[in-house]
């Protein structure tokens, strides 16, 4: 039984087993486009297949990297909100000693 598949749903997928591709019969035999080879066809298939295991790493590496940066401004963010608080603090410390020293000139 000879079952052919589609580019989107091909017979198997395993490299070894797939037709080699052939020139089409509208092209001159002597045409600028390369006869392909399956050696050619299993390589990029393996990069393409390597490529495509360090997607999952490279996404991973960008979400962490997103999650740090959004560490440092909420740690930054805290930080700021501190600082103002102690300043506030200080500014209330500072009148009172100054309310307290013109008192005790005035007396």
């Amino acid at each position: 039984m000879n079952i052919t598949g589609t580019i989107d749903r091909p017979y198997t997928h395993d490299p070894q087993k797939q037709a080699p591709m052939t020139s089409s019969t509208s092209e001159p035999s002597g045409s600028a486009t390369p006869a392909v080879t399956t050696m050619g066809a299993n390589e990029s298939r393996q990069n393409r297949t390597r490529e495509m295991q360090l997607i999952p790493e490279a996404l991973a590496r960008a979400h962490m990297s997103e999650r740090m940066r959004e560490a440092d401004a909420e740690r930054r963010a805290v930080r700021l909100v501190a600082a103002r608080r102690m300043q506030r603090r200080a500014e209330r410390v500072s009148m009172r000693a100054r309310r307290a020293l013109a008192m005790a000139v005035m007396q």
